[in-house]
């Protein structure tokens, strides 16, 4: 079963939520942060990239930093720009992108089942990005973020919020400045809560999409919490904050590469490598995407080819193997350009598909790069497999869009906030 719960959600007055609902803190660099805040100073960037808020040069992971986020969350609420809502409640979550949309409960998961696995993984985290979330969380006493969560389809959790939007008014709808329509509704009926809650008890299992760092840092943090005197298992902390989308509404994009170098060969030799283990075709058509699993797009001196991977060089039958990262990094990425670990490895970047593969002809051209890989989206299907398997998935497998803004609801852990 899937143990979620309703909360107390902080949220924007409604008239500002535009302003205040912003983009994941880990989409943008400090300079960007700050960029924003100087047009936006209502942006909720304030509290998750707060350093923008500082001096130049601050350490983004001192304790002055998560101080300030501390400060600026209590700012919102003193002003009267955010408020609590009045008792426990779930909301959903509607966005719209390029005529794809997406509904999420918004609802508290539960730390052990975490721990338990019956929420499942498919990715490793890093020390140093989960204990900033770690200081983050107990610094503010809050979960700022959403950790991304999906379940298989269930047709009667489907028509049930179906109903609901259909019946009620929404509390915010927006169009962001990326063209993303936001909505979020206010599920407060005490009977509304309790058929979702009986619904969601019926799921099995749920999937990290997105938010793996975010979910590590809530056990640790409610693994530090517990021993305080008095626990008894009930405390918000026990709990983090996510949206559960339906497996079927899900939209991954591709996750590209682009490397600096190519490792002392020239693009002749360079290509006649790539030719042992691929099918190499010049692509002068404008569809330069890859078309199916096992297809590559390749932008290397200014031309674009298609590699299409030997049969030889993967096995469909291995969750992990099959995967399109893994037969790059396995037959390009590791033997001819050295890139052994893609998660620390200064030499590689990654570029997600919503920026388009113009985005990596740019970076080629401009000479930073050398050469750049466009991949075939990963699917749910396999990320699943993956996740029910045990497995882990290789680095930069999956990018989801659109993105969860923060602060469409805000997740209060502690009372000294």
């Amino acid at each position: 079963m899937s143990q979620i719960r309703p909360f107390k959600g902080l949220r924007p007055l409604p008239e500002l939520a535009a302003q205040i609902a912003s983009l994941p803190y880990d989409v943008m660099d400090t300079e960007e942060a700050r960029a924003i805040l100087k047009d936006n100073p209502l942006s909720f960037l304030s509290v998750t990239k707060s350093e923008a808020t500082m001096q130049p040069g601050v350490d983004p992971h001192s304790s002055e930093v998560y101080q300030k986020a501390k400060e600026n969350l209590k700012k919102y609420i003193s002003s009267g720009q955010m408020k609590i809502d009045e008792k426990p409640c779930y909301y959903l979550y509607r966005q719209e992108m390029s005529g794809h949309v997406q509904v999420g409960l918004v609802a508290c998961a539960s730390v052990q089942e975490y721990r338990d696995n019956i929420i499942k993984k498919h990715e490793l985290t890093r020390h140093d990005k989960e204990q900033d979330r770690v200081d983050h969380i107990t610094a503010t006493m809050a979960q700022t973020g959403s950790v991304f969560l999906t379940c298989r389809n269930k047709k009667e959790i489907d028509e049930f919020t179906t109903a609901i939007i259909n019946e009620k008014k929404p509390e915010y709808d927006f169009v962001a400045d990326d063209d993303i329509r936001h909505t979020l509704y206010v599920i407060d009926a005490d009977e509304d809560i309790s058929e979702i809650t009986r619904l969601f008890s019926e799921v099995p299992v749920m999937y990290i999409a997105d938010g793996h760092h975010r979910s590590a840092a809530a056990m640790r943090v409610a693994d530090a919490m517990s021993k305080r005197p008095g626990h008894n298992g009930s405390e918000e902390y026990n709990y983090f904050l996510a949206v559960i989308f339906p497996d079927n509404m899900m939209c991954i994009l591709d996750y590209n590469r682009v490397v600096k170098d190519l490792c002392g060969m020239s693009e002749a030799e360079f290509l006649a490598k790539i030719q042992e283990k691929f099918i190499v075709e010049e692509n002068t058509s404008e569809h330069k995407k890859p078309a199916k699993l096992h297809q590559f797009g390749m932008y290397l001196a200014g031309k674009w080819y298609t590699l299409t991977a030997k049969p030889e060089i993967y096995d469909d039958n291995d969750p992990v193997g099959c995967l399109d990262v893994t037969v790059l990094q396995e037959n390009v990425l590791a033997p001819l350009l050295e890139i052994k670990d893609p998660r620390t490895d200064e030499r590689i970047a990654f570029i997600g598909g919503i920026r388009g593969l113009g985005e990596l002809e740019k970076k080629v051209n401009s000479g930073e790069y050398k050469v750049a890989f466009a991949m075939y989206p990963t699917s749910m299907d396999q990320l699943m497999e993956i996740a029910d398997s045990g497995m882990i998935m290789p680095p930069k497998s999956t990018w989801f869009e659109p993105k969860l803004r923060d602060a469409m609801v805000v997740h209060l852990i502690g009372d000294d906030i």
